[in-house]
């Protein structure tokens, strides 16, 4: 029998009936989160991949680029928290992992700890993800350039592989723009 490497480790330590069958579907998810940068959970401190697998495993997940200081981000924060609350009450579960464009890591924390949410790394991580997706604050541009395709609040939905499904033009539209994102099962990590 040939054992792939990444589950190795997780063989030894394993004392169960078919560690084959677990390592596999763990390969798989660890597979989907290497779509993801590293992660801190709502205290700001590291998220392991344990961590985020747990919190994202059978959820809609998607990126919320914003900033605390941005006006239009706190007033479309209600009706986003309104919506995952919703969906999740559906049977629908949404995770939503913050991409700040905050100035201090301590506002950050401040923020994912009220909305619940993990979030990318102030700095180098975060400004990675906004160029990916071509989403930052108008603030931001002397660093990021001029080449964005939205600006603060934006969502961007993803499929277990990291790719868009969905842009959720929360800047532009407003709490209506929530009603672009799609919750089939297509998504679901």
């Amino acid at each position: 029998m040939i054992v792939p490497a990444a589950c190795f480790a997780f063989l030894i330590s394993t004392r169960h009936s078919s560690p084959l069958t677990r390592c596999a579907s763990r390969t798989r998810m660890t597979s989907s989160l290497s779509a993801l940068p590293n992660l801190n959970k709502s205290d700001g401190t590291g998220a392991s991949i344990d961590d985020i697998s747990e919190q994202v495993k059978g959820k809609h997940v998607a990126l919320y680029f914003a900033a605390g200081w941005c006006p239009m981000c706190t007033s479309f924060e209600p009706s986003l928290m309104q919506f995952r609350e919703a969906a999740n009450s559906s049977g629908k579960d949404v995770e939503i992992i913050y991409v700040p464009s905050d100035r201090q890591a301590a506002d950050v924390v401040k923020r994912t700890s009220s909305m619940n949410m993990l979030s990318v790394p102030i700095g180098e991580e975060a400004d990675a993800m906004k160029r990916k997706y071509k989403i930052w604050a108008g603030a931001e541009s002397l660093k990021l350039g001029m080449g964005r395709r939205s600006g603060v609040p934006a969502l961007v939905v993803l499929d277990k592989s990291g790719d868009e499904v969905a842009f959720i033009a929360a800047e532009s539209k407003g709490a209506k723009a929530l009603g672009d994102w799609p919750l089939d099962d297509s998504g679901l990590w």
